[in-house]
């Protein structure tokens, strides 16, 4: 595939310490807790630990995807403000769908290039659990022996009109285009699920998680907002859905179409979650001391057609090499997001990517994929393992329903000092 699309290059955009709630099962923990909540208690927590006050906040960049609560609209605003960030600072919300993430990284490094502000804060946050049961067609009324509108807006938001398809059919087309067989996808998802488990009890996904507790959320002259943990839950602390998972356990599951590969052991698990970060121009982190997490060195989005969305991030990458002058032999980790097995597998062979450098601490197969959160989780985690591996370069991607797919290109400081000097 061509490299076709649109690419930013950064000059001097730097990420910070960045950190997440627990992925918690759909209906589990954190079901009932409103994605503004949980995007406050990740952005207040990032802020803390980047060591940036909420005053020297220029912009708020947020992602969510389904509305969790009817104050969605004001789901930027809120998390800016609670956060601590003043009242003259605006907050807008983004929308990629599953690369949601990504853009914010984007859109804040366009910000902090052009001069809008020197320090972003960047919250993608979703519940998937409170994703509505919604109808469009009854604000004049209900009629007669019509039909009752209401649907499971999750469900119904998995399939692409235009197509006529959705997300698990284009695994499955690309399952077809690729041959890629059931044994490789459920091989596949075991193996994630066995790195997650050992990346937890490394302790290595605890050092970007922060603890959910019942707290309070002031914000002084206004309605205080918060999280209320429900029964005999006093901490949330953990991701949930890893467990170890033979291949002969994954094979015993029904695929979701005949004859197909896709099964719900072997696509991404539904998640509650938010995950916040701090980017800062160089001039801000020089100027404050500040150590950097990663250096944000370039993004790339590309669209594709839309029955094979999943291929998204190879063209994606592709454009992020060619532009950059990088081969993919030079990039030492990959976080790709796994909506589904098959299709990440699909990105790879197209690609012909080396899989012991993806996804090493287990992907979304094992961990959870909560729609706008997941961009920002994946470039933390991928930020955090170039550290402790001490490796310079990484891309975290993910495909978009619609037929797209983003990707952006991160730096290890530490690399990128003894080298300055990029391609």
């Amino acid at each position: 595939m061509a490299a076709k699309g649109f690419f930013n290059a950064f000059a001097d955009v730097w990420m910070h310490e960045g950190v997440r709630t627990p992925m918690v099962d759909y209906g589990g923990a954190l079901g009932h807790i409103s994605p503004t909540d949980l995007g406050i208690k990740a952005a207040r927590e990032a802020l803390k630990r980047a060591g940036v006050a909420p005053t020297e906040i220029g912009s708020v960049i947020t992602g969510n995807m389904a509305p969790g609560d009817f104050d969605q609209f004001f789901l930027p605003r809120h998390i800016g403000l609670y956060a601590g960030v003043p009242q003259e600072v605006p907050a807008i919300m983004a929308q990629r769908i599953c690369g949601t993430g990504f853009e914010l990284f984007r859109q804040a490094g366009e910000q902090i290039e052009a001069g809008v502000c020197e320090a972003a804060l960047v919250v993608g946050t979703e519940s998937m659990t409170r994703n509505p049961i919604a109808a469009f067609d009854h604000r004049t009324g209900f009629k007669l022996g019509a039909p009752v509108g209401f649907k499971d807006y999750m469900w119904e938001a998995l399939k692409d009109p235009a197509a006529g398809i959705n997300m698990i059919q284009t695994a499955e087309n690309l399952a077809k285009k690729y041959n890629i067989t059931r044994e490789e996808v459920d091989q596949f998802a075991s193996d994630s699920f066995a790195k997650a488990v050992a990346a937890q009890e490394a302790g290595f996904h605890a050092g970007e998680i922060m603890p959910v507790i019942t707290e309070k959320f002031e914000l002084e002259g206004y309605k205080a907002r918060g999280i209320k943990l429900q029964g005999k839950v006093t901490e949330v602390r953990a991701d949930t859905h890893a467990r170890i998972s033979p291949v002969e356990v994954l094979a015993k599951l029904k695929p979701v179409y005949e004859g197909g590969v896709q099964t719900g052991g072997n696509s991404a698990a539904l998640v509650d979650a938010a995950a916040a970060c701090v980017v800062t121009s160089g001039t801000y982190a020089k100027a404050h001391g500040k150590q950097p997490l990663a250096r944000v060195v370039a993004a790339a989005a590309v669209g594709v057609p839309p029955e094979i969305m999943g291929i998204g991030p190879a063209p994606a990458i592709r454009l992020l090499l060619a532009r950059t002058g990088l081969q993919l032999s030079d990039i030492d980790r990959f976080e790709i997001n796994e909506a589904q097995g098959a299709q990440t597998l699909a990105v790879g062979r197209e690609l012909g990517l080396d899989l012991s450098k993806l996804n090493v601490n287990g992907g979304a197969i094992a961990l959870g994929h909560p729609l706008a959160c997941t961009g920002v989780r994946l470039t933390i985690t991928l930020a955090r393992e170039l550290q402790r591996s001490g490796l310079r370069y990484g891309i975290a991607s993910a495909c978009v329903g619609g037929g797209q797919g983003i990707a952006l290109l991160i730096e290890n400081p530490e690399a990128f000092r003894k080298n300055p000097k990029t391609k």
